[in-house]
């Protein structure tokens, strides 16, 4: 176990247990905060997610896979539509009870509990190591920070009680397998593809802010500062 994956794994539980603590007692302001995230995270799914999608696909057909030349992208659009299906499912849930009935939220909740395992073991069992690691990884915290916001406004008392847990357990889970029962390289490609294909829906939906939530210069700010970022680093160490 090396140093970033511990740093990786104690930053996403601890975002994930104290996200709306972090958004509500911040100076900067709620949407200041959720503008910011969704830029990064914008940014991340089009400089990295579909860069590293298509390097994963190349690979994944000279390594003997089938021949159709899009096996992964096609697990990416699984994976997407699987999550705009549960995210319609929670619109139609949410018109039908009032906040802290019905059973649909922990369905919700456990597919994001799903959904935080992949991505976990997906940056732990990478061979992403060092500042790199640390890089992206703190711009799926804060798409982490983005979705627990997203969850705890659909249903306060219920995420607070014991939603949040169930996600960080999602973590822990993700991490720890990352960290001592890695796969083979083939499996790791499979679970990049469907869960870039659920980051792709989550981002695009749920992070890019609405209109009334929107402050766009913070966005506008976080989405070319994290790319230029991005591509000053990878010319700089050759990632």
């Amino acid at each position: 176990m090396t140093v970033d994956t511990i740093i990786l794994g104690i930053l996403y539980l601890s975002v994930q247990l104290f996200a709306n603590k972090i958004i509500s007692s911040s100076t900067i302001g709620r949407f200041k905060w959720l503008s910011f995230s969704g830029g990064v995270a914008v940014s991340y799914v089009f400089v990295y997610v579909l860069p590293s999608l298509h390097e994963e696909q190349d690979s994944f057909s000279q390594s003997g896979g089938l021949t159709m030349d899009s096996e992964l992208y096609i697990l990416g659009l699984i994976g997407l539509l699987i999550f705009y299906g549960v995210h319609k499912a929670a619109e139609r849930a949410a018109r039908k009870h009032e906040k802290g009935e019905g059973s649909f939220f922990w369905i919700q909740i456990s597919f994001f509990a799903v959904y935080n395992m992949l991505i976990a073991y997906n940056i732990i069992a990478s061979d992403v190591e060092g500042i790199e690691a640390v890089f992206y990884g703190i711009a799926v915290g804060l798409h982490f920070m983005a979705v627990s916001h997203d969850m705890w406004r659909e249903d306060t008392a219920r995420y607070e009680k014991l939603g949040r847990y169930l996600l960080a357990a999602g973590i822990f889970a993700g991490w720890f397998i990352g960290a001592f029962a890695p796969m083979p390289s083939y499996m790791l490609a499979v679970v990049f593809a469907f869960i870039s294909g659920a980051m792709m829906m989550n981002v695009l939906k749920k992070e890019l802010p609405s209109e009334e939530n929107a402050h766009f210069r913070t966005f506008l700010g976080g989405a070319l500062g994290y790319t230029i970022l991005t591509i000053a680093l990878k010319l700089f160490f050759n990632w």
